[in-house]
């Protein structure tokens, strides 16, 4: 089945690979034996060797368990990039937990169902999030929260001004530290004297197969699933990505770890690969064009995975050619398509070609890439990773497979895909058959053996890298007293892929500005989840049995696009 694109593969590339019986914390306990002294984190210039890092994360699991973690149990992690983030995500593992990751721009509203349905009774975040958190110690299974700060691993100077820089931008707060809060560092004290080998010996037994993570997605219908992925998912994945890389060196490269760790893409691409192959990673809690080009330059980062709004920032960033950014070796591009004209761009201002992929939370997340050093066809998302197979079959049956050219539904199979939904038979049983994973998304495959992606799943909303699932904003909106209707599209935009656009129509006597609607919606989402327009209609368009035509609302934004850049008269010749 590979022999249509296993030659595609850069020199060098394996088309098997060989995948050990690791676990997570294998992937840190061997790097930290083969690089001890190594730095594995930078963090605004706090330094942690792999050694630091693996007793930092043994004491961690201890903790846990003397807050009465158990092996099977949830652990919710809601941070961004920081060593706490990666303390904590291996020390739950440590301690036989599994971890689920929260995305911190969660608000409260989004934030219980995912703690409801996993049935974390902990949670590890940041201290600016507590009033979010506060009222589901109340709603839901949480039990205890551990509190830290961006401040607590900053080097003395830094440490010192971070509480004035924070009350200067009106982001300073103040909670006690009393059960059933606690504090992060407080907690690591308490067996810090122990030594890494000795507090490895309190830790349970896990193996490949357990469950590691639960990484929430909504899939097309926008209910929460938990992806139930394995040690041995994960691991085979960043070995997988890894052995993309032909001339990668271990313990040689710098990764640029800016692209979230509490997505399966940044987890995998950036912050597993970097552990297992004893790598140091710059962590940077979220991306700032400015920030992102010094760091580059500094510490001459050699592999960044980011997503296309990062590479067009730093293509538009003002007199960007002051920088020196020719230590790049690999970019890696995916959650949303990348523009060729954003891709020609960097690699003319850098010397290094985005190689773009593509993956879906479900298989870990990667399935395909395009190779690092061919020339690729523009637009594709690449070809698949060694040890994962491809087909294509026909829409109406998800059976058929379909001739080279012709459009279909994506089925991948791999070492990478998930052991199912948390909780969730009927809807596992709906996209794992047979060993094959249904990803719901339509492609075709050109005779080469590329893969071309042709729609994303139906109705979702890729914008800034993140799903948006319109039913979530569609509820939100329906909520407003002078809403009557509201379906929510995805429309094209330059910098961010997609944007969300909603159309509403009003109750009969009732008026509200975009302006109203727009704060109504920022007090229950996420601030990617908010729409950029709202366009107020007296109906929406609908089929014979009443469904809302998503389609033609895409399709209108669509031509106004295509019209903008041809004009009318070429749009019409077209």
């Amino acid at each position: 089945m590979q022999s249509s694109w296993i030659n595609l593969y850069d020199e060098g590339v394996p088309p098997t690979l060989e995948f050990p019986d690791w676990t997570l914390p294998d992937l840190l306990r061997h790097s930290a034996n083969r690089f001890s002294t190594a730095p594995a984190l930078l963090f605004y210039g706090k330094c942690f060797s792999f050694h630091e890092l693996d007793r930092l994360t043994t004491s961690f699991a201890l903790v846990l368990q003397w807050l009465g973690v158990r092996p099977g149990d949830r652990v919710t992690i809601m941070l961004p990039n920081s060593p706490q983030a990666i303390i904590s995500y291996y020390g739950a593992l440590k301690a036989g937990a599994v971890v689920v990751q929260m995305n911190p721009l969660y608000v409260a509203s989004e934030i219980e169902p995912q703690l409801l349905d996993s049935g974390s009774e902990i949670i590890i975040a940041l201290d600016l999030f507590y009033p979010r958190l506060r009222s589901a110690l109340k709603s839901t299974s949480l039990k205890r929260i551990i509190l830290t700060s961006l401040s607590d691993y900053l080097p003395p100077l830094k440490r010192l001004a971070y509480p004035l820089k924070a009350w200067m931008n009106n982001r300073w707060i103040r909670v006690k530290r009393q059960p059933p809060v606690y504090d992060f560092l407080k907690l690591l004290k308490t067996v810090s004297a122990m030594s890494s080998k000795e507090g490895e010996k309190l830790l349970p037994s896990i193996q490949p197969d357990d469950l590691a993570l639960l990484q929430y997605t909504g899939g097309t219908t926008g209910v929460p699933k938990g992806v139930k992925l394995s040690h041995r998912n994960m691991v085979t994945n960043a070995i997988q990505c890894r052995g993309w890389i032909p001339d990668f060196k271990d313990g040689e490269e710098t990764f640029l770890g800016v692209v979230p760790f509490f997505h399966t893409y940044g987890l995998s691409t950036s912050q597993h690969v970097a552990v297992l192959t004893g790598c140091k990673q710059i962590l940077l809690p979220r991306f700032q064009v400015t920030e992102v080009l010094h760091v580059i330059q500094r510490y001459k980062v050699t592999v960044f995975s980011g997503i296309p709004a990062m590479f067009m920032a730093i293509n538009e960033f003002p007199k960007v050619e002051r920088f020196d950014l020719r230590s790049l070796r690999v970019c890696l591009s995916g959650a949303c398509p990348l523009q060729k004209e954003d891709q020609d761009r960097f690699e003319r201002l850098t010397g290094v070609k985005i190689s773009e992929g593509y993956g879906l939370t479900e298989a870990s997340p990667v399935t395909h890439c395009n190779p690092i050093y061919r020339k690729n066809p523009s637009g594709s998302i690449g070809i698949p990773f060694p040890g994962t197979d491809s087909r294509i079959v026909d829409v109406e049956t998800g059976e058929q497979d379909l001739p080279i050219g012709q459009e279909g539904v994506l089925m991948v199979r791999g070492p990478q895909v998930m052991q199912g939904y948390w909780r969730k038979e009927k809807e596992t049983q709906a996209v794992l058959k047979k060993g094959w994973l249904h990803t719901g998304d339509i492609v075709r495959q050109d005779p080469n053996g590329y893969f071309f992606l042709v729609d994303r799943k139906k109705d979702m909303i890729k914008s800034r890298g993140e799903n948006v699932y319109p039913r979530n904003v569609e509820e939100i909106l329906l909520k407003h007293q002078a809403v009557k209707e509201a379906v929510v599209v995805g429309i094209p935009h330059r910098r961010f892929g997609e944007a969300v656009k909603a159309y509403v129509v009003l109750k009969e006597g009732l008026a509200v500005t975009e302006q109203i609607l727009l704060a109504h919606c920022r007090k229950s989402l996420a601030v990617f989840k908010i729409p950029t327009a709202i366009e107020f209609r007296s109906a929406l368009p609908r089929n014979i049995l009443g469904k809302v035509l998503r389609r033609m609302l895409r399709d209108e934004e669509k031509n106004k696009v295509r019209t903008q850049i041809l004009g009318p008269q070429q749009q019409n010749v077209a």
